[in-house]
């Protein structure tokens, strides 16, 4: 077994107790391994955790438990899809870079594959009667899986009154007062580290820095940020604004992807005008159906507002940089963050804003629940305006009895027969082809 002083090759010493020397973890079975876990992490960012653990701590040695628990909550603190993050700090810590480029990449490249595949597919037959019976479906699902999402989070998150009142207070600034996302996680995150009580922890070993590390943090600051700014000099257009949103995006998501899906809708909606509501919904639909990250979704994003201004070839492109600009920024907070992961998590203050950061976003997603159950079940929506107040709501004379109808049933499935996601989500579909045949 490894000892103390272990080094990783990510460019720091030591690696910590219990680390497995890079000598025992051969690339290939680092590959074999994290191949498996993309192939197979279905169902959001909880049960590819436990898929992890399963296949990192319990199988095989390869992290302890101790490790493993440090390292997420590590991940939690990044902006970005965790899980993702958490496969990469673990490719890292056994092979350094190149194992954290492996373990990252893996788990994120057969999902876009798939969802390449998804969108390809999608502006084609999108418009077809029985599709868009199926997709109905999928976006009455969606409603409840998201429903589903902020309860399991609520649960966690909301352990006093100060969290419902932060979440209570965050859900009235996006709903009501329209306050952009990034401005709310931060109010939030400055509150929860003013509010926490200000006990010092144990600090960790001192570590070593090398000159490499710090080389590997420019090589990947200028991997995200060269090409943004190459495509804004030289190539502006659709190209260069999704480089540039999906970027932004990058920095804000805190909270798993549920907690930016509604300022992701309302700016590619309203502002950008790339894809409509409903599209937003199937995006999603399908993102749940699809190995790897939810944050995919950007990938579908992106294809359906290339594909709308020119085509399959400017689809692929913008696919590929929202895929580009969404995880690249993931690898330098692992690459740059994790060798002091031991002294981020002893932070109090940081965990106090993590705290506020999760409670901001219970009342995020659900603003999302309501934004989607309004355009799912209603096909006309109007605006409430009281002074600098101005809320969405629903005209009653538009209710679709179908969809309502749909998203009974899918609620049934999920929250009565605990059914999974993916297949909800085909029931989902097949459910509403069944009901437009019936009618």
């Amino acid at each position: 077994m490894a000892s103390d002083r272990d080094e990783p090759a990510g460019g720091f010493a030591p690696a910590g107790p219990g680390a497995a020397p890079v000598s025992e973890v051969p690339h290939g079975d680092l590959a074999r391994i994290f191949g498996r876990i993309g192939v197979l992490s279905f169902g959001g960012p909880a049960a590819q955790i436990a898929l992890m653990h399963r296949e990192l701590v319990e199988t095989r040695p390869w992290l302890t438990e101790t490790q493993f628990l440090r390292a997420l909550s590590f991940c939690m603190l990044l902006p970005g899809p965790e899980a993702m993050q958490l496969a990469t700090y673990a490719g890292w810590r056994l092979k350094g870079v190149p194992g954290g480029l492996i373990a990252g990449g893996l788990f994120v490249i057969p999902g876009a594959l798939v969802i390449a595949a998804l969108a390809s597919a999608f502006v084609v037959w999108g418009t077809v009667p029985f599709v868009e019976a199926a997709f109905l479906g999928i976006k009455a699902a969606v409603v409840m899986i998201v429903l589903q999402a902020l309860w399991r989070l609520s649960k966690r998150a909301l352990r006093g009154s100060g969290d419902w009142v932060v979440a209570g207070l965050a859900f009235a600034g996006i709903f009501a007062a329209d306050l952009p996302f990034p401005l709310i996680i931060a109010g939030a995150a400055l509150w929860g580290a003013l509010a926490a009580p200000p006990t010092r922890s144990v600090e960790p070993a001192a570590l070593r820095p090398r000159a490499s590390h710090f080389g590997t943090v420019a090589i990947w600051g200028a991997l995200w940020l060269v090409p943004l700014g190459a495509l804004r000099l030289f190539a502006p257009g659709l190209l260069a604004d999704v480089a540039l949103f999906f970027s932004k995006l990058a920095v804000v998501t805190f909270g798993g992807a549920y907690a930016v899906l509604a300022y992701m809708t309302q700016e590619i909606v309203v502002d950008y005008g790339w894809i409509t509501t409903e599209e937003m919904l199937v995006a999603l639909g399908l993102a749940e159906t699809t190995p790897g990250p939810l944050i995919l979704v950007t990938e579908f994003v992106a294809f359906l507002a290339g594909y709308a201004e020119g085509g399959f070839p400017l689809a692929f492109a913008a696919a590929c940089v929202a895929l580009w600009m969404t995880f690249v920024p993931c690898f330098l907070w692992i690459f740059g963050a994790a060798p002091w992961i031991e002294w981020i998590t002893g932070r109090p203050r940081l965990q106090g804003a993590l705290s506020a950061i999760t409670a901001a976003v219970v009342g995020v997603i659900l603003n999302l629940s309501l934004w989607f159950a309004l355009h799912v079940f209603f096909t006309e929506l109007g605006n409430f305006n009281f002074g600098p107040i101005e809320v969405i709501r629903p005209v009653w004379a538009s209710l679709d009895g179908r969809a309502l109808a749909l998203s009974a049933l899918a609620g049934v499935a999920l929250f009565g027969l605990r059914v999974g996601l993916v297949p909800l989500i085909g029931l989902a579909a097949l459910a509403g082809v069944a009901l437009a045949a019936a009618a």
